[in-house]
Formats: C-alpha cells, structure tokens, sequence
C-alpha cells in the first residue's frame, strides 16, 4: 500500500515509521525545510512542498496512493489537504489529524476526511480508560459508514470471563478487532478466551454501545 502523509513533524515522521514497518511505502510532504530530514526516516520519500497546492500534490502523484494522511499542526491544512486528495486525485481513504477540539464538526465526508482523529479526544479516552473498568470508551469516529472505535475493560464479573470469543452473543453491527492482554495483541479468532482486565476494541455503531456495554457489564448492574 502506498501511503503520503502531509506533515513531517514528530506526528508524521512517528506514522511514517510504523507504516514502513509494516510493509507499506510512504511519502512524507512538508512544506517547511528544516521538517525534511530524511535520516529521520530514511525508508521513506521525501518531497517539500505544499499539501494545499494542486501542483505539489500532482508531483507527489497522489493518484497513485492507497492513503493520504493529512497530520500537520495546522487544522486548516488537513482539512484542505484532505479535500483536494479527495475530490482531485480520488484517494480512496483519508485520514484527517484534528489538533483543535472545536473544529472536529468540520472533519466530515463533507471536507473529504473518511476518518478523523482527534488527538484530545483519544488522549481525555485514555484517562478515562484509565479509571474505569467496564465503562464503553469511544476512541474515535469513522466517517464513512457511521461506525465508532470503542474499547472496554471487561470487568471481573463479567459472564463472558474465560469464554471464547466467538460465543459471545455480540450486537448486530458490532466487531471485535483486537484484544490486548498483558502488553500482547491477540487476534479475537472464534476460539481466543477473554479475560477479566483484557482491553477488547470493537468497531461498532453508535446505536448498539449501550447495548454493547450491558452485556458485558457484571450481572446485576
């Protein structure tokens, strides 16, 4: 998959890294000099030039990426430069960095942003994940397909304690991608039990959290 990211500041160089790990080519665009500094990331290409310009993003031939990342500092770039890889090179999938709270409202198909992250909302999550167990947390908003990332701890007295996943009645229009245990990520196959204390992440609507949460919650609660 090939993969250009507007931004080469830590945000943009620390994607960069993990993407490349994974196998896939990246692009990394700036439009600041003292940002591109390829021995940051020396695997991936390198180019300065303005994410908000056409002419910068037809020579980085973004009809030819899978993913734009818009991740710079600015919101009003990532929203522009989301609309233009969009509407302009028909990117399939875009990913909008939001760094304001108050301007996520904006990060929508409408701007051409498939999926935003909103740094602050992720970050207040994690406190509140932080202190909870068994309370619903949504991460983040997918755009597209009116879906949420969520993540719960499954409390002790949970009646799904010890039982594989694939026999837990789960809601319509709801997934579980990963459960994180002790540090490691397990694939939830059929057969992978659940613990008390797992960190499970479900793609789900928001119509089915609720339902989602009382579920798992220990009985009598």
């Amino acid at each position: 998959m090939r993969v250009a990211i507007a931004g080469a500041g830590a945000v943009g160089r620390s994607i960069a890294r993990e993407l490349i790990g994974n196998g896939h080519e990246v692009l990394l665009i700036d439009k600041n000099p003292d940002s591109i500094k390829p021995e940051r990331v020396p695997d991936a290409e390198w180019l300065l030039a303005d994410s908000c310009e056409l002419s910068s993003l037809e020579e980085a031939r973004l009809d030819r990426c899978d993913v734009v990342i818009a991740a710079t500092g600015d919101d009003k770039v990532n929203l522009v430069t989301s609309l233009l890889a969009k509407t302009e090179f028909g990117v399939p999938r875009t990913v909008g960095r939001v760094n304001h709270p108050n301007n996520e409202w904006l990060f929508t198909e409408a701007w051409g942003v498939d999926v935003n992250v909103s740094t602050p909302r992720i970050m207040s999550a994690l406190v509140e994940e932080a202190v909870t167990v068994g309370d619903l947390v949504r991460l983040f908003t997918f755009r597209q397909g009116n879906a949420n990332l969520v993540e719960m701890t499954l409390p002790a007295g949970s009646p799904y304690v010890g039982k594989p996943s694939g026999l837990i009645p789960f809601p319509e229009n709801v997934a579980l991608v990963t459960i994180l245990r002790d540090g490691q990520v397990y694939t939830p196959d059929r057969d992978q039990p659940v613990e008390a204390g797992d960190e499970l992440l479900f793609v789900c609507q928001s119509d089915t959290e609720a339902e989602l949460e009382q579920l798992l919650a220990p009985r009598g609660t």
